[in-house]
């Protein structure tokens, strides 16, 4: 029985629990409770070749903030999944019929034994049958989409006695991991969602996670040395707080989470769905497989080898968030995209400060344009800054970029801690310490880049669509919307049918049952206040890419107080992120000034404090295209300066000296996958996307706690 089966074993399950807690052995536990940890001096990030001869602070232990570490939750061992007297589930094996969505691959390993040998060293144990467990309703991905989903999905439940089986599995090692926003919050969807509930009140309880109303608003352009603040009743209202607040989404999800289990949700975190799983025709989503374990990163099975589980479901719902692997293979299977308007993306760096409390604003919104990212009033490069002041103390601030950026020679790391130096923002830091960070891609595309949400046995949520309002700032509400809608859809549809029992009586999924594509969920969204949100601003990223910033300025002025939307006419975003990126030959290289360790911080000693792990012995899953491999060198490195070394906000690409020198005497790209925090960057903006992001062994990547 796998880890998985074992932990359905047990009902109700238990709160939250991340996979060290389904597995018996002792690595296990020990890579999660590495996982756990914010900033350790035994971290796995791995510091670039280039640089390991040289001390630095990125060497130094780093301790956790106090205030982290009481809000950290314990997570108890899964005592009753091995061995307990509770009732066993039936754990059948996968059906021979069904097919999976994406070719396994195993990339080789560049040094070391990988762990293999021994007598598990079977390859075809790569190819056994997976066990399998069905339910009425699977969800990819713990986010706000997701749990809405799953929320939504029990009080339909609940209100009318019909019963439905709700699983939610999720890639972090725990609810809430991978989650990272800026945040202000509009609360409008989940008060929706929960009516009758004290949200604010219960979070805090819950977690000690302030929900902070925001107090006030300001909009800065910055010049190097100076700014100007834009009267708010200038602002387009859509950037306007009043009736907001300033939270973690993470610590909301684990909220939404906890919610969700007491409601009868099953929730699986530190399982990654690798594949997608089709019927036999593959016409039709059947459900997802999860990632094996147990590999090592010479693609040979080790002794802690265990298959993935084949996880079936009469609907599958995807909420993986911005660029999600199964989200993208079905956009392109289905063709999901087809007449509208290509993705176009941003990347997000974000840290988290704890400061004295006399220097503390509670409530206190800022955004800003201009400085560092854009030199001119008609600078195309597309993006701005975030900074908010929530209780009790804590300062979150980050940078947004456009991956539609020109230079190839832009950093946006480093034009996140030079924006940190401002005359007009440093005072926000002073006294302070830094707590947390990350990055995390969004898409930007908006109404005119949405694709079709439905397809034969599933649907795509969230971020996984596409929902976020660029103009806002904000995406979680409409994920949140999202959700529940695509809840009530299927819901309708798996009840329509009386005929049919669920699998929450009859432990399978009815054989005779057609797969159904659950409509209506594109018909709510179209009929939602999100679409008239987002339709009203579909123009606006166009217009800053196509003419600069004081254009796209004013255009974005005009929309929101005079046309509302009702423009006859739509600027289309044509083309990929990836391609926008100009040759290294026509921009000259930026010099960024150097960390001070007070205020700006290398890369390295940031990344520590996004709690970062991977287990080094598996294959990496960032993987160069089979078809590509040839461009690292050729092209990125040949063409644009190899900007892969610059645009990652982890560290994870860098180009060196061949350890065997080569005939033309070039470098050679190394990928520390170890420091991948799940961006998704990579697999954007990489010259010809040359980089095939697939999931690591679930609950790998960052293990943010306050984002």
């Amino acid at each position: 029985m796998t880890m998985l089966a074992a932990a359905a074993a047990c009902r109700p399950p238990l709160r939250l629990a991340s996979r060290r807690a389904l597995a018996a052995a002792a690595a296990a536990e020990a890579r999660s409770t590495a996982a756990r940890s914010l900033c350790s001096s035994s971290s796995s990030v791995l510091p670039p070749r280039s640089r390991l001869a040289s001390s630095s602070s990125s060497s130094s232990s780093l301790s956790p903030s106090p205030l982290l570490a009481g809000r950290r939750r314990k997570t108890s061992p899964l005592a009753c999944a091995f061995g307990s007297t509770a009732a066993r589930r039936t754990v059948p094996s996968i059906p021979s019929s069904l097919t999976v969505g994406a070719a396994r691959c195993f990339s080789s390993s560049d040094d070391g034994d990988g762990g293999g040998g021994g007598d598990d060293d079977d390859p075809s144990l790569l190819e056994s049958e997976r066990e399998s467990m069905p339910y009425d309703v699977l969800i990819v991905g713990g986010g706000p989409a997701g749990l809405a989903a799953a929320i939504r999905l029990r009080q339909l439940c609940d209100e009318t006695g019909k019963e439905l089986s709700v699983c939610v599995v999720e890639k972090g090692s725990e609810i809430g991991a991978h989650i990272l926003s800026g945040n202000v919050f509009d609360p409008r969807a989940l008060k929706e969602l929960l009516p009758d509930t004290d949200w604010t009140t219960e979070l805090a309880d819950f977690n000690s996670s302030a929900a902070t109303p925001v107090s006030e608003d300001a909009f800065l352009a910055l010049t190097p040395t100076g700014s100007y603040r834009i009267p708010n009743v200038l602002l387009p209202s859509q950037l306007h707080n009043d009736g907001n607040y300033i939270i973690s989404l993470g610590q909301l999800c684990r909220y939404l989470g906890s919610k969700a289990e007491e409601m009868g949700v099953e929730i699986y975190p530190g399982f990654a769905a690798s594949e997608v799983l089709y019927d036999e025709k593959g016409g039709a989503v059947v459900g997802v497989a999860t990632r094996d374990v147990g590999i090592g990163k010479d693609g040979a099975p080790k002794s802690t080898f265990e298959r993935g589980v084949a996880l079936l479901a009469r609907q599958t719902l995807f909420a993986e968030g911005a660029r999600g692997s199964c989200s993208e293979s079905l956009i392109a299977k289905f063709n999901l995209r087809a007449g509208k308007s290509s993705q176009t993306c941003g990347l997000g760096v974000k840290e988290v400060w704890e400061i004295p409390e006399e220097n503390h604003r509670p409530g206190f919104v800022q955004h800003t344009l201009g400085y560092p990212l854009q030199s001119s009033p008609f600078d195309k490069t597309y993006g701005g800054t975030f900074l908010y002041h929530q209780e009790p103390n804590l300062v979150l601030a980050g940078l947004v970029v456009g991956l539609d950026y020109a230079n190839p020679y832009l950093n946006p790391y480093q034009e996140f801690q030079r924006w940190k130096t401002h005359p007009d923002i440093k005072p926000h830091f002073e006294g302070g310490t830094c707590i947390s960070y990350g990055a995390r891609v969004l898409n930007e595309g908006g109404f005119n880049a949405l694709p079709k949400l439905t397809f034969p046995g599933g649907a795509l949520l969230g971020c996984s669509a596409g929902f976020l309002n660029v103009v806002k700032i904000k995406g979680s509400h409409t994920a949140l919307k999202s959700g529940c809608v695509a809840a009530e859809a299927v819901f309708e549809e798996l009840t329509a049918n009386a005929d049919v029992e669920p699998v929450a009586s009859s432990g399978e999924i009815d054989p005779s049952e057609p797969a159904v594509e659950a409509t209506s969920y594109q018909d709510g969204m179209d009929n939602s206040w999100v679409k008239d949100e987002l339709y009203q601003v579909r123009n606006c990223h166009e217009a800053f890419a196509r003419w600069g910033m004081l254009p796209g300025l004013v255009y974005t002025g005009l929309v929101c107080h005079v046309t509302k939307g009702m423009e006859p006419w739509t600027l289309s975003h044509d083309g990929r992120d990836a391609d926008k990126t100009g040759k290294a030959d026509d921009f000259r290289p930026i010099d960024y000034p150097p960390p001070d360790g007070v205020l700006t911080f290398d890369l390295l000693t940031n990344l520590q404090r996004s709690g970062t792990y991977h287990d080094d012995d598996q294959p990496a899953h960032l993987r160069i295209k089979a078809e590509l491999t040839d461009v690292p060198k050729s092209v990125s490195m040949g063409t644009f300066a190899a900007p892969e070394q610059r645009f990652c906000p982890a560290g994870v690409y860098e180009y060196v000296e061949g350890e065997s020198k080569s005939d033309d005497g070039g470098k050679e790209l190394v990928i520390n996958a170890q420091n991948c925090i799940h961006c998704k960057c990579c697999s954007i903006k990489m010259p010809h996307e040359y980089i095939d992001w697939t999931v690591p062994e679930g609950g790998g990547g960052p293990n943010y706690q306050c984002m």
